[in-house]
């Protein structure tokens, strides 16, 4: 189970990542492994709308299992699976690169969404937020 604590250092880590790599204001999100909100911000600068987007990338993968970049590829070859998949969780994914799975001895935990730049740079930050409170990534 991810502590408050350490989804804390998610976020905190993920923006620092952002900030060395020179992105664009990111908005992070921490779920925990049954889609609830444990830590959320969005940075000076960022659109308001980025709180469902990182919510829906971090939300997309722990629900189906899979990081944002698999649930991408999945939507190119079967849309019509991704569709339907969404209408079942109403339209909450957003199946892209930068929802991260959260990994603890192999099982899924959580999930990191990360949202402001290129889908792989948010990714990046996800990563590295993850990494920075001890615990494996699967993005």
């Amino acid at each position: 189970m991810i502590t408050l604590d350490e989804a804390r250092v998610m976020v905190a880590e993920a923006r620092a990542k952002g900030r060395a790599l020179g992105l664009k204001p990111l908005s992070v999100c921490v779920l925990d492994a049954g889609g609830h909100l444990l830590a959320f911000e969005r940075e000076d600068g960022a659109s308001p709308g980025r709180f469902e987007i990182a919510r829906g990338k971090a939300y997309g993968a722990v629900m189906t299992g899979l990081p944002g970049s698999a649930q991408k590829a999945r939507a190119e070859e079967q849309g019509y699976f991704m569709a339907a998949l969404n209408g079942v969780y109403d339209g909450r994914l957003v199946p892209v690169p930068g929802g991260v799975l959260v990994l603890k001895d192999g099982a899924v935990v959580g999930a990191v969404g990360v949202t402001g730049d290129t889908s792989d740079n948010d990714a990046a930050a996800a990563v590295a937020g993850i990494a920075a409170a001890g615990y494996a990534a699967l993005a």
